[in-house]
């Protein structure tokens, strides 16, 4: 979840993390043109979408960044269902968002600094239009990827529960070891998650989202409890609210039918929340478990590339090896900080090591902003 993460970011000076945006610089988004090609002018303190209406089927964002803080974008449904989003548009560069509207309401929005509600507008989709390219390898992919989703949200419930009777027992080192467990099968599946509203950020919210009008609930309030204070004797209500918030996701990720271009975007997605969140030490504060996250993340954009794989060997051929060889990369460089059954604690990591993670994250991120105008294909 990416509170105020643009904090974290300005702090970060050793790490690479804005090279994950660079790797669209301008060139790809030559290529979106047509009905529904869309330019966003995003600063600071505004957020130009050069169209409010669109015919119903894809539609090709193009933001450009000319701010001095680190933005995002998204398209939002009723009840703020994310339809779309991209990450980490650095300033003075442009990232490209591909995603299928069907008719209907929207609202676009900017968001500066990577924080709240941000700069909204409406945008009106009207008529019919066919999803993209129905062939047998995207179906395939799909009900492949969703298959995944299925058994992720599974032991994502069942840890959950094992998770939250440990805080509610009061033991401490139980909860503790629990914790990052839970947690992997929600990164694994975190851009599903992501589409249901504020599910997210009572889940995975860190402390900023009082900031927003929230309450601070889910894995991160206990997590702050249980290595700050050790004293989890009243997050019993706190404990009960993550379950049936869980519980509440799961049911809804499992009836989520997904299309193609939403298992392009996931992919790259869920390198983005690395890059931000995990290699700087953010998402997990306190308790510094964040390569557990930083796996979890790259085995779910893993997934979603593997479910995609048999239309991209159709597709682009030489993307599918070079994914191959830069996934292999992440994994050997991430693996220097195996501990046991599980992972070093970020802050056992040099200044070096995490700028090895941060560079094999970036080096990865550039196919995979590929995939997505390969399925669009």
């Amino acid at each position: 979840m990416r509170t105020t993460r643009f904090l974290v970011l300005a702090a970060a000076g050793v790490l690479a993390v804005t090279g994950v945006t660079a790797c669209s610089d301008g060139k790809e988004q030559d290529g979106a043109k047509g009905a529904n090609a869309v330019k966003v002018k995003a600063s600071d303190t505004t957020c130009e979408v050069d169209v409010t209406a669109l015919d119903a089927g894809q539609a090709t964002f193009t933001i450009t960044n000319s701010g001095s803080k680190v933005n995002e974008f998204y398209v939002y449904a009723a009840g703020d269902r994310v339809m779309g989003e991209v990450e980490n548009i650095a300033p003075g560069l442009s990232r490209e968002l591909r995603v299928e509207l069907p008719a209907g309401t929207y609202e676009t929005a900017c968001k500066p600094g990577m924080s709240g509600r941000g700069i909204r507008g409406a945008l009106k989709v009207s008529g019919t239009a066919a999803t993209v390219a129905p062939d047998a390898a995207l179906a395939q992919a799909t009900a492949s990827y969703q298959r995944y989703v299925a058994s992720q949200t599974g032991a994502l419930l069942t840890r959950t529960e094992e998770f939250v009777a440990a805080v509610k027992a009061g033991d401490v080192a139980k909860a503790k070891a629990l914790y990052p467990v839970a947690r992997t099968y929600w990164e694994r599946i975190e851009p599903v998650a992501e589409i249901f509203g504020d599910l997210d950020p009572k889940i995975d919210g860190r402390e900023e989202v009082i900031e927003e009008g929230m309450e601070f609930t889910g894995f991160h309030r206990i997590e702050k409890d249980l290595w700050q204070s050790g004293d989890i004797s009243k997050d019993g209500p706190i404990a009960d609210r993550l379950l049936a918030d869980v519980k509440e996701i799961v049911a809804k990720a499992n009836a989520e039918k997904l299309n193609p271009l939403q298992l392009a975007n996931g992919a790259k997605e869920l390198l983005d929340e690395v890059a931000s969140g995990k290699i700087t030490g953010e998402e997990d504060r306190y308790s510094h478990t964040d390569l557990w996250d930083f796996n979890a993340n790259l085995e779910g954009s893993k997934a979603a590339i593997a479910a995609l794989r048999p239309a991209l060997e159709q597709r682009s051929p030489e993307l599918v090896t070079q994914l191959d060889t830069e996934f292999a990369n992440v994994e050997k460089a991430l693996g220097q900080h195996r501990a046991g059954d599980g992972w070093k604690l970020h802050t056992e990591l040099s200044k070096d090591q995490l700028k090895e993670l941060s560079d094999s994250i970036n080096a990865l991120a550039e196919p995979i902003s590929k995939v997505a105008a390969v399925v669009a294909r």
